[in-house]
Order: C-alpha cells, then structure tokens, then sequence
C-alpha cells in the first residue's frame, strides 16, 4: 500500500490520550480515525473527527482502517494485539510487548503468517539524551566502556494507587513498565549480555507489584550496565552515568517531551519540540586528540514522531523498520531471566549473548 495510513486507536487512558493520539495526529500521512473507549467519547473533544466505537471487534470489523494501535494494560496486549493480526491490521503495541517471551513469539509468528507489520512503542528510543548518548558511543568519545549506570527513579514512598500497573498479575510492576525501556536501550547499544543477576523487590509497604530493581548486565568485554529504579530517591542522581578509557560522560533528567505531553501539548504545534534546556545538558569528561576536553554537551532534540512515521513509511514500503518485535521480545526474554535470577539469588547466563548491538 501507499499513501495516507488510517489508523484506530485501542483505548484512550493515559497511555493512549497523552502519549499516542497528540503523537500520531501531528505525522503527516497518519490519519486518526477511530478510537475504541468502553464507558465515554474524551478523545472526540480533542479530535471531534474521529469515531468512538465502545467494542474493538468494531475497529477490527472496518476494512477502512490499516493499523490498530493498543494501548491497554499491559496484562491484556496478547489478546487484543492477536484479535487485530487476524482481523487483516498492522499494528502497534504500548510496551511491554507481553508478560512473556512464549507470548511475543505467538504474535511475531502470527504477524509473519498474516503478512503485517508488528511494532512495540518504545519511545524511549526517541528520547533527546539517548540519541545523544548514541551518538557519542559512535564517535567513541568515551573510549572502551568499562562500566555504566542507566536508572529511572523517583520518590513515591508510600503506595497510595491501585490500578493496573500495581496489581499481581504477570506483566505489571516498575520492572516491566520501566526497566523494559532501560533494557531496551541496552539491547540497542550493546547487544545481549552475556550473563544477567536480578534483584526485583516490593519494597513499600502493601505493594503487590515490584518497585524496585536492580539488575547487572555482564559482558564478556568485561563492560559492566547497571540498572536500577527505585520510589525513595528524593536527591535525584543521574539518568546515565558511563566511564570508558578516555572518559565519562553524566547526565541528569527526563527527556522533556513527557512533561509536554502530559501538559496537554501538540508535537506538531510547538516550535524546537524537544529541544531540551542548556541546564539539563550532560556533562562530558574526556581526551580528543591528546587534549583534556570537558564541559557539556547539547543533547539532540528528541522526537517521538519519528517512530511513527518510521512505522508509516515501513507499511508503505519506503524505511526499514526501527523496531522490530523480534528485539522488544529480547527484552521481555531479559526481563524474565531477571526475575528468577532475582528468585534464585545468583546470575544466570543469557542463552542468546552472541546477539549484535541492535544500532
């Protein structure tokens, strides 16, 4: 196909109306044009073309969309992400992909058999500082990494919500909802480890879900990735901090588009969307060409659009694409490895540790 890509929305929760809608109605060649909201029509204030239909099979049912994105709790992506690969749609799925790696591979069989293209939203790929991170492991500013620290954290001691994310059943708590970007950026750096120790926890009082990671990638270089979140960091530390031969480079923060989102904000409609303030720049400690060079360095505007056009253009024949389902079920397939590592008390080898960096 060519052209316009219609596309129907599953589910318009905060996922879907912050993160999803504002991103796709600001692509050029996107077409938001119906959305599935079981007990209200909130999407039609902001979109009053769209269709609010309250059951899925009604998306499912209309051969005038081309790609359902799902954005329902993680604990029902199989069904609704299978229901729509039979029903003839591409689609996109909210991560984490599945509470399991049997489950991703069901669906990634599915989408192959059914010809349709299958991506997981992780966004985080698009984020400002990564991008810049990337860049300057690419250059190789910091020479051969010896160890690094990726950490999502924030202060929330207490346990006052009880939604979906809190709950006990696979795939929820701050490991699948957080730490599968972190791992995901890893696999897209540096490919798989060679062996991963977990430590998983609930550490605040009458959690069902864990809420606290902190999980050791090993090489086989001898480079060591820690991850780590945690709800009782108050003082924040940094986002990234990586030490190489040459150098180190550390920075603070959250990629601004989020709190934009959040805000209420239209990609499309805001001028340097992404660009983040000079006061939130990394700092870079390194040697170029025998010279002691240290300072900050401008992170790269990040920019969430590019996923879905890169989604757009895939259906359309024109781009490769940026996220294949087969590296976001790498990720769930780490995640469980942490887990009964975390169980067991010990690292456990990763089986499939002769992977490639993804980038």
């Amino acid at each position: 196909m060519s052209g316009a890509v219609r596309v129907g929305l599953v589910g318009y929760g905060f996922a879907g109306s912050v993160f999803h809608a504002p991103v796709i109605t600001s692509v050029p060649g996107l077409e938001l044009t119906k959305v599935v909201e079981r007990r209200s029509a909130k999407s039609k204030a902001r979109y009053p073309w769209v269709e609010v239909v309250h059951d899925a099979a009604d998306l499912y049912a209309d051969d005038a969309i081309d790609l359902v994105v799902v954005t329902t709790p993680s604990t029902d992506h199989f069904t609704f992400v299978r229901d729509a690969l039979l029903a003839g749609k591409h689609v996109v799925v909210e991560k984490p992909f599945t509470p399991t790696a049997k489950e991703a591979d069901e669906l990634i069989r599915l989408a192959r058999e059914q010809g349709k293209v299958l991506s997981v939203f992780h966004n985080r790929r698009f984020d400002g500082d990564f991008l810049t991170l990337r860049e300057l492991l690419r250059q190789e500013l910091l020479g051969e990494l010896m160890e690094a620290e990726f950490r999502w954290d924030g202060f929330d001691p207490v346990l006052r919500s009880t939604n979906w994310r809190e709950g006990s059943e696979p795939g929820t708590g701050v490991f699948y909802d957080l730490g599968v970007h972190l791992l995901d950026q890893a696999l897209r750096l540096f490919g798989a480890p060679a062996s991963i120790a977990g430590d998983v926890r609930m550490q605040r009082a009458n959690a069902t879900a864990h809420d606290y990671f902190d999980v050791v990638l090993q090489y086989d270089s001898g480079f060591k990735l820690r991850l780590k979140s945690s709800k009782f960091i108050r003082e924040p530390l940094p986002r990234y901090a990586l030490y190489g031969t040459k150098g180190a480079f550390v920075k603070y923060g959250i990629d601004p588009q989020e709190q934009a989102l959040i805000g209420g904000a239209q990609p499309s409609a805001v001028r340097g969307w992404g660009k983040e303030p000079r006061e939130q720049w990394g700092k870079l400690n390194t040697a170029v060409g025998g010279l002691r060079v240290e300072g900050v360095v401008e992170t790269i505007p990040g920019s969430y659009m590019d996923y879905y056009r890169n989604v757009m253009e895939h259906i359309n024949g024109q781009a490769e694409l940026e996220v294949k389902p087969e590296e976001a079920r790498l990720a769930i397939q780490l995640i469980e490895l942490a887990l009964q590592s975390s169980r067991d008390g010990r690292a456990l080898p990763v089986p499939f540790a002769e992977a490639s960096p993804i980038s």
